[in-house]
């Protein structure tokens, strides 16, 4: 499964020696719950199989490793994030756990747009700041029909 390399990467819940603390950005209702996440070097929900809040983490650790940027209505990729071809290629399939999680990471936006539209800019400047952002070029799968067309 693409997801679980994370467990063992962790890459995206430490800061490395010499790098700011990284303030995670909380919708409204997560402030309400967790008052403020700091990673100053290991995040404090990170345990040995990953994130010990599971589907309870915050939105922006949930959307990692893309980022959203509200003003262009785009999704970009962290480019230090080792998933990132694979993520990416993912995309092309319907079926896929990239494809899984980027549907269920925009239907999340949608709300937010109406709902917290301060958290997604809030969010997308922490994470210009402090990520290597790409934008996503999905890799396009040829159907069936634009094949045969091709071949005639």
């Amino acid at each position: 499964m693409l997801f679980d390399h994370c467990a063992e990467c962790q890459r995206c819940c430490n800061v490395e020696s010499g790098y700011p603390s990284l303030e995670i950005t909380l919708t409204r209702k997560e402030e309400k719950r967790f008052g403020s996440i700091c990673i100053q070097t290991q995040c404090d929900h990170l345990g040995p199989q990953g994130c010990s809040l599971g589907e309870d983490k915050p939105f922006g650790c949930t959307l990692y490793p893309l980022s959203y940027n509200p003003n262009k209505q785009k999704f970009y990729f962290d480019a230090d994030c080792p998933l990132m071809d694979e993520y990416i290629a993912g995309l092309a399939d319907i079926n896929s756990e990239a494809s899984a999680h980027m549907a269920k990471v925009e239907r999340t936006v949608a709300k937010l747009e109406e709902k917290d539209p301060v958290f997604l800019q809030q969010n997308y400047e922490v994470d210009k700041a402090y990520f290597d952002l790409k934008k996503i070029t999905p890799e396009k799968s040829k159907s069936k029909k634009s094949t045969q067309k091709a071949t005639l």
